[in-house]
């Protein structure tokens, strides 16, 4: 558990704020993995239909990006466990390219 200190601008009491770490572990948070990104014109769109192919802007076996509630996390490899798709992570970023990622 950890105290924080937070002053009240309007008065000179202080009241403390008691942050226990254990109730954020149960919030859910939705993990998203992007592999890529294509722009097209609106007429191919409309050309599109079941079977066609949609290339995009990276290459097989490239890092896919990992994505935090919108937010990128890091990057990481697709891999199959269990006849299902996972990604193995191989990168988190810092909190500065974190910070970078919001500008």
């Amino acid at each position: 558990m950890e105290e924080f200190l937070l002053d009240n601008q309007n008065s000179h009491n202080s009241k403390k704020l008691e942050l226990n770490m254990d109730s954020l572990l149960d919030v859910s948070v939705e993990i998203s993995v992007e592999i890529g990104r294509s722009k097209i014109p609106i007429g191919e769109l409309l050309a599109l239909s079941k079977g066609s192919i949609v290339e995009l802007n990276k290459v097989a076996g490239e890092s896919v990006d990992i994505l935090v509630n919108e937010k990128l996390l890091g990057r990481g490899e697709i891999v199959v466990v269990n006849e299902k798709l996972g990604v193995r992570i191989v990168e988190i970023i810092t909190p500065k390219e974190r910070v970078q990622e919001l500008g």
